[in-house]
């Protein structure tokens, strides 16, 4: 009897639908009546807060209606930063200070383990290496413990202590050091080189609030040591603080150059314009992007490209040209809001409409791309992103080890960590000028086994080249750090390559634009190239 009745009134609900309905046609048939949206949110609120299953309080409730909000309007990079979420925030996207130990740590199956240590830290102080697992923070295993969690215990306040257990190869007992917690900065330029031909080359991975200073401090230094060209890195450069990128640029523009202008919704225009000395004169600049180059780096490419201060090489930058602003709100929560579009000094937009998941909106075809001029008159694409003077794909893999990675990439978490081991283990006694053993490969090998790939070893020994490259890299950076690693890799980065060869041959900025034919009232590259 209890269903029979359920179904009754499930059927008796219908022709009040249908009426609804009809009654919804007729309206829609003359004219829209305007709804009062603060009343329909107040009564869907009371509804729910009062008979929605799940009895939700009303505190997470209004949390819920506001994050929802933000996700149904046209902002993709719209957030709502609960006090947990800004703090990480500050430190893992605005590389702002923190007060810890001075560890990069990575989560690898079943452990956690160090993967830099910053110079100056607690932790490099206390004698910490790379490929340390933490086991323990004040006497609380970790093992198995997510990243999130680990990385909560070892961040405090300035000037208090936490003990950290570490295991070690080679080290048969657990090592116990206790850290006095101090403000650990992650530098935004973690090495410079001088390469082959007097060739300065400073990498700009990651912005944060002191990368101003140190990329002037790097070209500085690499002065000092007598640099005749310069090579700028902003690949995977996902970008920062718009503030960083203009002072980063005004480093080579002269005084009085446009570097940006910003284009707010709710205040003035701001126009950012050099206003100092250049760092390096007027000595050979190439800038190198790819897709990964967003938001800051793209100002920076953009500013030099215009005003034809340095040769961009690469590929078509990621196309985020639009500004967040972060509204501190009450209780320590904030606010992320697209507020301003950003334009380079000859008044493109490179910015790209993407969807929430950062996929690229597909362009009209039927719209032709817009052309725009440097000061010297060289053509610049426009259509979104910054698009490279010269060109440059990365080096392709080839069948076979596509064909491997492909295998791997279920079980990479495992294989890495198998790596790490190797690593480790090959590190005493080594020199940088070492070799990839057979020792190592045949290592390799077990490690697949063990994680499971399922890969013949004819199918390994047809990618070796890939294999040793992946050994060779962890192997350099567990023993002697990043710069050597990237020392090392040269020979298989096509994009550096090709800048090292436009410098050896352009000994003035005029002569690289004439060596690529980026000369002025040239004809931009066809579309698809890049």
């Amino acid at each position: 009897m209890p269903s029979f009745r359920r179904a009754r009134l499930a059927l008796a609900v219908v022709p009040l639908l249908v009426a609804a309905v009809l009654l919804g046609a007729r309206r829609s048939a003359t004219a829209p009546e305007p709804v009062d949206g603060a009343r329909l949110f107040r009564q869907v609120f009371e509804r729910v807060a009062r008979d929605g299953l799940g009895r939700q309080g009303e505190d997470n409730l209004y949390e819920r209606a506001a994050r929802g909000m933000l996700q149904s309007i046209d902002d993709p990079y719209a957030e709502l930063f609960s006090p947990e979420q800004l703090g990480s925030f500050q430190r893992n996207t605005m590389r702002n200070d923190y007060a810890g130990v001075g560890m990069q740590i990575e989560s690898q199956p079943g452990r956690t383990v160090v993967a830099a240590v910053f110079p100056g830290s607690p932790a490099e102080q206390g004698g910490v290496l790379q490929g340390d697992r933490i086991v323990a923070v004040n006497d609380t295993s970790v093992k198995g413990r997510g990243l999130t969690e680990v990385s909560g215990r070892l961040l405090g306040v300035a000037g208090t202590t936490v003990q950290v257990t570490f295991e070690r190869a080679g080290v048969p007992e657990p090592i116990r050091m206790t850290f006095t917690r101090a403000r650990i900065h992650v530098p935004s330029v973690p090495y410079v080189l001088m390469l082959d031909g007097g060739v300065g080359y400073v990498p700009l991975p990651r912005f944060n609030n002191t990368s101003a200073a140190e990329v002037e401090e790097a070209f500085r230094s690499l002065e000092r040591r007598g640099a005749r060209s310069y090579v700028l890195d902003l690949r995977r450069n996902l970008g920062g603080v718009l503030e960083q990128a203009a002072e980063i640029s005004e480093l080579f523009l002269a005084p009085g150059q446009e570097i940006v202008r910003v284009d707010y919704r709710s205040q003035p225009s701001e126009v950012h314009v050099a206003s100092r000395v250049p760092v390096i004169g007027e000595k050979p600049l190439v800038v190198l992007i790819d897709e990964q180059s967003a938001s800051a780096s793209e100002i920076v490419a953009g500013a030099l490209q215009d005003h034809d201060r340095a040769l961009v090489v690469g590929e078509t930058s990621y196309g985020k040209g639009v500004v967040q602003s972060l509204y501190p709100l009450d209780d320590g929560w904030a606010l992320r809001l697209t507020t301003a579009e950003w334009k380079t000094p000859s008044g493109r937009s490179i910015h790209r409409t993407r969807l929430r998941d950062g996929s690229p909106v597909p362009p009209d075809t039927t719209i032709p791309v817009p052309v725009y001029r440097s000061d010297l008159g060289r053509p610049i694409r426009g259509g979104g992103g910054v698009s490279p003077d010269v060109a440059v794909v990365p080096d392709t893999m080839s069948t076979a080890e596509q064909a491997l990675a492909r295998a791997i990439a279920p079980k990479s978490q495992a294989v890495y960590a198998g790596l790490t081991d190797l690593a480790l283990d090959a590190r005493p006694g080594l020199r940088p000028d070492f070799r990839v053993q057979e020792a190592w490969r045949a290592r390799f090998g077990e490690i697949l086994r063990e994680a499971g790939v399922e890969a013949t070893p004819e199918e390994v020994a047809q990618a070796r080249p890939l294999v040793d490259r992946w050994i060779e890299q962890q192997v350099a950076r567990s023993a002697f750090g990043d710069s050597t690693a990237f020392r090392r890799r040269i020979a298989d980065d096509s994009q550096l390559r090709q800048a090292l060869t436009l410098l050896k041959k352009g000994k003035t900025q005029a002569q690289l634009f004439a060596l690529t034919g980026a000369e002025a009232g040239a004809e931009p590259e066809p579309a698809g190239v890049n």
